[in-house]
Parts: C-alpha cells; sequence; structure tokens
C-alpha cells in the first residue's frame, strides 16, 4: 500500500496549528490595547485622568494684573467749562490732555493695588507711657474687591484687632519712622489673622497712615 494518503491530515494539522497560533496572536493584541488605553485613562493621560486638579472656588479672591489698575479721575471728573474760558489754545490743550493715556513707566509691581480707607480714625494709649497716639488707616491689596468687602464685613474684629496692636507699641516706635514702618508690618499681620479667622483668606498688602499723632 502506499503512504500518500498519510501525507493529507499532517498538513491539516499544520494548518490548524497557524490559525491558532494566529487567533491567540490577536487576542493578545487586542488585549494589550485595551490595557494600554484604560492605564493611559487612569493615569491622566486621555482626558485629564485622576491628576486634574480641584474646581477652583469662584469666592475666592482674585489677584488683579497691573494693566487693571484703577486710576484716579477716571469716570469724568474735572469734565466741564467752567467760566474760565482762555481762548482757542487753551482749549485745544484741555480736549488733547482729556485723549490722552495714564502715564505709565517701566517697572513697577506686577499686580494693581486696590486702595480703601478706613472711615474712622484709631485713638489708644501707648504702652508704659503717658502719651496717646491717634492715627488714620488704609489699607492696599493686590486681590479684587472681595477682600476689601471681606475687610468691611468684619470691620468691628479689624477695629479691635487694630487697637490691640497700637497698645502694645510703644513711645520710641512711634516717634521714629523705622518704628513706624514695623507698626505697618504688625497691622498688616493683625488684620490679616482677622480676615483669615473669619473669611478663610487675608489678602492685605500693606498698611498706610493717612493721619498720625501722638499726644
Amino acid at each position: 500500500m502506499s503512504d500518500t494518503p498519510d501525507a493529507a491530515p499532517a498538513k491539516k494539522k499544520g494548518k490548524m496549528k497557524k490559525i491558532l497560533v494566529a487567533v491567540i496572536g490577536v487576542g493578545v493584541l487586542v488585549g494589550g490595547g485595551v490595557g494600554a488605553g484604560l492605564y493611559a485613562a487612569g493615569s491622566g493621560m486621555i482626558g485629564g485622568g485622576a491628576h486634574a486638579g480641584p474646581a477652583e472656588d469662584p469666592n475666592k479672591p482674585k489677584l488683579v494684573p497691573k494693566a487693571e489698575q484703577k486710576h484716579a479721575g477716571e469716570g469724568g471728573e474735572g469734565e466741564g467749562g467752567g467760566d474760565h474760558g482762555g481762548g482757542e489754545g487753551e482749549e485745544a490743550a484741555e480736549g488733547e490732555a482729556k485723549g490722552a493715556p495714564t502715564p505709565a513707566g517701566s517697572g513697577g509691581e506686577k499686580y494693581a493695588s486696590n486702595y480703601y480707607a478706613m472711615e474712622r480714625d484709631f485713638t489708644s494709649n501707648l504702652q508704659d507711657s503717658a502719651h496717646i497716639v491717634q492715627v488714620g488707616v488704609a489699607v492696599s491689596t493686590p486681590y479684587d474687591d472681595k477682600v476689601i468687602t471681606n475687610l468691611k464685613t468684619n470691620d468691628i474684629a479689624v477695629r479691635s484687632a487694630i487697637l490691640m496692636a497700637l497698645g502694645d507699641t510703644t513711645e520710641d516706635q512711634v516717634f521714629s519712622s523705622e518704628g513706624k514702618k514695623q507698626l505697618q508690618k504688625r497691622l498688616v499681620a493683625s488684620i490679616n489673622q482677622v480676615l483669615k479667622e473669619k473669611e478663610g483668606f487675608g489678602g492685605i498688602g500693606n498698611v498706610y497712615f493717612t493721619n498720625f499723632v501722638v499726644q
């Protein structure tokens, strides 16, 4: 008998092995692609993932760029003629001045300064002294109006903190420029402490004296 018929099954087995290997290879590729996609999504490579930062609080004060600084005189103050006419030359110069941009130098602070003057002066005894000090206080912040609003809302607590800081001040501090600068820093810290306790955010950058009298 011939051995020829036995060769056909052997060839079929070889083809089946090739098909199985090909199917397994496709399965591995598909599984690997799904796994890589899930890893990329979970790691933030796709769609932000787990590394996306928390949403920003819309109520938190925002820093104001210097370009958005509020300038004195904006809003039309100084407009109108009056009865002091001085000829066409003066009128032309006045028209040019109204249209001129606000002067701006190079350098300076990166953020705008939002100022607010507290309504009433502060009067306090000095520490271990017969003298009293009376000061007017204004503040500035590089943030938007939310900081000033917080300050107004907590006016009583802020005023109390300022008076306590003044009561801890000595004669040496109020009679020297350096001492007054140190007092300014202490007042900034006192005001911000109150705002942080009440509102969770300070934001006051500087304190200025609009009036300073020692008696």
